[in-house]
């Protein structure tokens, strides 16, 4: 690539130009027009998008109290389904008056949230992640491929010092890493070499500036940002949080560039960010990566925690607390970038996981509300606003989340990319990263999910 500038007109999601990799994307904004209707009078259950389950969700968190435990999306039915743990009539009508479907469980969010610091204090083990789950009432523990011997022991005896039915444990393919290398991406220098990484969602910062968000991994490798892989940097990293968060917050060094709120979903299509959402456990998910293409999925857990064997420090640990667990495929170049739904709404940045697209695996994401939160941006031009109200992920700080589920997080110095797609793995966190921004070929073939949504992918 030359040397250029980033034309003003062109500072979109994908950096770079994205190549038709065997995906199209399809956005059909008038199917599934408002689903918000209610099916009776009288409390009985509403139809709701995933969006609008998020913003109930959140309104109930709040009225509900300490008898909430947790809500997810029920795609099948289009409803949200709220946890309780006191059978107070009073409370239960409140729900479902409120349009959700009620269901008294044992597990407190307190029990959750104690039984996760149980696990943060003596299971903080490289290769292992925790996420609640509120379709089941319990902690979800991972363990990766590494997990073994002494340590699986440890672990396990550690779950089961919960106690029955507060935590389940299961094996995961492959290796937590962050997804490093490959893809249109943006790209660095440093003195271990060439970085790579995704960008996320454009952003306007607190100052008036024209910004863009990215893994936090990223930042902290490198402080200058270019759009080809050699060029002169057109942007340079204003905040960085990793490990504990992963986000970065980068400015372009041209006040005047264009940073338009879409995500570039190949073959020439946009898809426009209107606002940031939180996550709801249950509702369908769209990733974009350049290695792999647009690929979508389910969230899976919330508040997840990944301890990741650090790469700078052998023998250390690099904890990522308060991310979204999701079953979402990933591999290395799609660090970075962006996670949305078929409304339009910007959810996560790729930070993580296990697996590829072709076995599947765990993919976690940095919450996008959580990021605007801590760096004072806002989407786009500022007229896109970080809608998340109740935030599932909690604050930017990541030991403030429940359970402190933090998931995904990175490698912290994940590899360096060295070179363009070089998955190398030196020491550089920052190489995470490949661009969200490519086309290429969906694993699960449609994005017609539990949301109603539209987009969809083909191989």
């Amino acid at each position: 690539m030359s040397h250029k500038r980033m034309p003003k007109r062109k500072a979109a999601i994908a950096v770079g130009g994205v190549a038709a990799l065997g995906a199209a994307a399809l956005l059909l904004p008038h199917a599934n027009a408002s689903q918000d209707k209610s099916e009776a009078a009288g409390g009985a259950a509403k139809t709701l998008k995933a969006t609008q389950a998020s913003g109930l969700a959140a309104q109930l968190q709040k009225a509900l109290g300490d008898a909430f435990a947790g809500s997810y999306y029920d795609g099948g039915r289009q409803q949200l389904v709220v946890n309780v743990v006191s059978g107070d009539n009073n409370v239960i009508q409140q729900a479902k008056k409120a349009g959700a479907v009620v269901r008294q469980v044992k597990n407190s969010t307190s029990d959750l949230k104690a039984a996760a610091t149980t696990l943060k204090t003596k299971a903080t083990i490289p290769g292992t992640s925790w996420a609640v789950d509120p379709r089941t009432d319990k902690i979800l523990v991972t363990a990766d491929s590494t997990v073994t011997g002494a340590k699986w022991d440890r672990l396990q005896s550690t779950v089961q010092s919960l106690g029955s039915g507060m935590a389940t444990l299961k094996k995961s393919a492959g290796t937590f890493k962050t997804f490093v290398s490959g893809g249109d991406a943006i790209f660095a220098q440093t003195q271990q070499g060439g970085v790579r990484c995704s960008l996320g969602f454009n952003v306007t910062a607190s100052d008036g500036s024209p910004a863009f968000l990215t893994a936090g991994h990223c930042g902290v490798a490198a402080k200058d940002w270019s759009d080809s892989q050699n060029g002169q940097p057109v942007a340079t990293v204003d905040q960085a949080k990793f490990p504990g968060n992963d986000f970065s917050l980068v400015k372009y060094n041209d006040a005047s560039t264009q940073a338009p709120s879409e995500v570039n979903v190949g073959n020439g299509q946009t898809v426009q960010i209107n606002q940031a959402a939180d996550a709801t456990v249950g509702e369908t998910v769209f990733r974009m990566g350049s290695t792999t293409g647009l690929h979508d999925g389910q969230v899976t857990g919330l508040d997840a925690t990944v301890n990741f064997q650090s790469e700078t420090n052998p023998g250390g640990v690099d904890t990522v607390n308060g991310l979204i667990q999701t079953n979402v495929c990933a591999e290395p170049g799609d660090s970075g970038g962006s996670l949305f739904t078929q409304d339009g709404s910007a959810v996560g940045l790729t930070s993580g996981g296990s697996g590829d697209c072709t076995s599947g695996g765990e993919t976690f994401f940095q919450p996008v509300t959580a990021a605007l939160q801590a760096t004072g941006a806002t989407l786009g031009n500022g007229a896109g606003d970080q809608s998340g109200a109740g935030d599932q992920s909690g604050s930017a700080d990541p030991s403030a989340s429940a359970g402190d589920q933090s998931g995904g997080g990175d490698q912290s110095g994940a590899g360096d990319q060295s070179g363009a797609g070089d998955q190398s793995g030196s020491a550089d966190p920052s190489a995470s990263a490949g661009d969200q921004s490519g086309s290429g070929s969906d694993q699960s073939g449609a994005g017609a999910g539990d949301d109603g949504s539209s987009l969809t992918s083909t191989r």
